[in-house]
């Protein structure tokens, strides 16, 4: 699958703490290690010269302390950083130097995931926030005359999307979630802004948080309370709420008698 890639330094001197890391960010594909070291110069060096998006320090290390490699940082050079370290006493420093999470030693898969969460939304509006407005601007403007095209930006990149291969597209709190296929894309903008660069005939807004592509719905199933039940041509389930309803029903099968109360009277029909 297509991610916008975070690229990630793992730093601690003991190779079991690497490693274990490591083995923990196998679970989120977005995460590439580019390396691994064990003292602070090394750290240090391959920040400013491979510049990460994220960095997973110790601060117990040689050479360097982790608190010491990151004042040593650049305001403008400083990834998401990540304080992994057996001891509490540093959090306030750590914090105070510019890090985004701490990790206290020993850690499990659930407090990992709290940590993976925060560094996630910071690095990609750090990655997706140095976009050339220029370019993307004039990429927009040909998308009103064409809308078979959606660009998007993932890190240096500016990613064409064929809107025909967006099956739909979900909020992840200040992002959006493109799922076109085979691919999926975290793009940072607002579900009402990705609603207005999308072909009103194709694109639907079936809740407050998913649009979908009404070439790729299987089937409508009605559910409590005048929603409905949207099976996707892969399988994936999503609900259309009674909020959008109409619009969805006038774009879909206008022609066709939508039973709002079925579930209700116990009749199972599919719409």
């Amino acid at each position: 699958m297509n991610f916008t890639r975070l690229r990630t330094l793992v730093v601690d001197d003991e190779p079991f703490a690497r490693e274990k890391v490591r083995s923990f960010l196998a679970d989120y594909p977005d995460f590439e290690v580019v390396g691994d070291y064990e003292d602070g110069e090394q750290a240090a060096c391959a920040i400013l010269t491979q510049q990460p998006d994220v960095v997973f320090l110790d601060v117990e290390i040689p050479g360097k302390s982790g608190l010491e490699v990151l004042n040593s940082l650049p305001a403008d050079s400083q990834p998401s950083i990540v304080v992994v370290t057996a001891f509490d006493r540093y959090a306030v420093q750590a914090f105070e130097v510019g890090a985004l999470e701490y990790l206290l030693k020993p850690f499990n898969k659930t407090r990992f995931a709290q940590a993976i969460k925060g560094v996630r939304q910071k690095a990609v509006s750090l990655k997706v926030g140095n976009a050339d407005s220029a370019t993307l601007g004039l990429l927009s403007h040909s998308e009103i005359a064409d809308r078979e095209r959606v660009a998007i930006k993932s890190g240096s990149r500016i990613i064409i999307v064929r809107s025909s291969s967006i099956e739909w597209i979900e909020a992840q709190g200040d992002y959006v979630m493109m799922h076109a296929q085979k691919a999926h894309h975290l793009v940072r903008e607002t579900m009402s802004m990705m609603e207005k660069r999308l072909d009103p005939g194709r694109f639907a807004r079936i809740h407050r948080s998913a649009i979908v592509n009404l070439d790729f719905i299987r089937e409508l199933r009605p559910l409590w309370g005048g929603d409905y039940r949207v099976l996707l041509q892969d399988g994936t389930q999503l609900t259309l709420s009674r909020n959008y309803r109409s619009a969805v029903r006038d774009k879909l099968a206008p022609s066709i008698t939508w039973d709002y109360d079925s579930v209700a009277r116990g009749n199972s029909q599919t719409s």
